[in-house]
């Protein structure tokens, strides 16, 4: 039988087209998932960053991207330290969920983030993403908390904080070993020179994103700075006017503008999320207006520069003080990368989706944020303008102040939390008071 090639290429080109547009539609589509960044520093202050009155040193890039997005006025952590606040990041939940609320993991320490938590990594693979950590875990040093263990398909970093470096802690009479470094699970190096770990992430970041593959990526890049002990690269000591801590803050800054700019010249920077925040208040550097600092429930220890920028959607420009929080990064980016939450996963952030796309259109809901202090007690509560403190560990000296009192701010024209107004508000202290004590007895 013989078949007339003239009669049949007709239905044959349709055939092909119609093929081939089902390629290209499916390939569009994961092309359409935006790449994910989250730049997260340690302990860099709500103004240690020039777009939030920054003095002594300037940072261009990040100014720049607050300038392409959104800046965040009313950003805050889910706790005063590193471990905690990690794990509220990577889970959405308040580390109390997760028993990771008391104090830090130490190189001592036999626990870390329970595999059965369902990470943001695991939930963004499961959505199609390429998943990497890079830089600073702090969620466990045994194998099983580690991060390719907890949804990343990559790790290059250390286990822990930069100053538990071959530490002696004299009360348990343990001597930590030198800073592990960590290709996923092969030990690369021990005691590496901190002076390079900025460039050396950053290089890693960038290597990983001119090297991605078809899918989408999502990259946690965990600084170890500004946390004490300080380093910079020599190619930025002395650069600032605020000592090496300015030099430390400069390099993060060119950190970022080097990823910034690898994003443009892969042609991807417009459709790649880009998230900068801190993991909490300073030890070193300024939370200024605000009041304390790290490892304190006032302002100054949980309220940390926040920008979130997507070229390709969220409008250039904006400033806004609407009440955000690091749990809400979970549920936003589950929602705008069309991924999946187990419905038995009890999350304590809330969607922004709708709110970065159209913040002027947008008005987020009032909802109360707990103040859980670093010996794991729940110190304060805040709803709309109003923070309440019950109690305090930490940036309070009972010997020179007093017996610690019940303090109420509106921090819409106080966020130095200076004037104590419980006694004019009775009735809401009595809310706050119910309301604080109601969620912590419940979680």
């Amino acid at each position: 039988m013989k078949i007339n090639l003239r009669l049949c290429w007709p239905a044959l080109l349709v055939f092909l087209l119609i093929n081939l547009s089902s390629c290209t539609d499916k390939g569009t589509n994961t092309e359409n998932k935006p790449n994910i960044i989250i730049f997260f520093t340690d302990d860099q202050g709500y103004g240690d960053l020039g777009s939030f009155g920054a003095e002594g040193f300037e940072t261009p890039h990040l100014d720049q991207l607050a300038a392409e997005g959104i800046r965040f006025t009313n950003f805050y952590v889910p706790a005063t330290v590193c471990t905690p606040s990690r794990a509220g990041l990577l889970t959405g939940r308040y580390p109390k969920r997760s028993n990771l609320h008391e104090a830090v993991l130490f190189p001592y320490s036999d626990g870390g983030l329970s595999p059965n938590e369902f990470t943001m990594a695991e939930m963004l693979k499961e959505g199609g993403y390429t998943t990497s950590c890079i830089g600073k875990w702090h969620l466990g040093h045994k194998e099983e908390f580690m991060p390719n263990n907890q949804g990343f398909d990559e790790f290059y970093g250390v286990p822990y904080s930069n100053d538990m470096d071959n530490h002696y802690y004299e009360k348990i009479d343990f001597q930590s070993p030198p800073l592990p470094f960590y290709r996923n699970t092969e030990l690369i190096e021990s005691g590496p020179d901190q002076q390079f770990l900025t460039k050396r992430y950053t290089e890693e970041a960038i290597a990983q994103i001119k090297n991605r593959d078809q899918k989408p990526f999502f990259i946690y890049l965990a600084h170890n700075m500004p946390h004490t002990p300080l380093f910079a690269s020599p190619a930025f000591k002395g650069k600032s006017k605020n000592g090496l801590y300015g030099d430390v803050i400069m390099e993060l800054d060119w950190s970022a503008g080097e990823i910034i700019k690898t994003l443009k010249e892969e042609g991807i920077y417009e459709n790649t999320i880009f998230i900068f925040t801190s993991d909490n208040g300073p030890a070193k550097g300024s939370a200024k207006p605000l009041r304390g600092k790290k490892a304190q429930t006032w302002e100054g220890g949980q309220r940390v520069p926040g920008i979130i920028s997507w070229p390709g959607k969220i409008p250039k420009g904006k400033v806004t003080d609407e009440f955000v929080s690091t749990l809400d990064l979970f549920p936003t980016l589950a929602k705008i990368s069309s991924s999946a939450i187990p419905k038995e996963t009890q999350m304590d952030g809330i969607d922004l989706s709708a709110f970065l796309l159209a913040p002027e259109k947008t008005i987020l809901p009032e909802r109360p944020f707990f103040f859980y202090a670093r010996n794991g007690d729940l110190e304060a509560v805040r709803l709309g303008k109003w923070k309440l403190h019950l109690k305090k560990s930490i940036g309070w000296n009972e010997d020179s102040d007093g017996e610690f009192q019940v303090a109420l701010y509106n921090l819409e024209v106080d966020i130095a939390e200076k004037n104590n107004v419980a006694n004019q508000n009775a009735d809401t202290v009595a809310k706050l008071t119910a309301l604080a004590k109601g969620f912590d007895g419940d979680i």
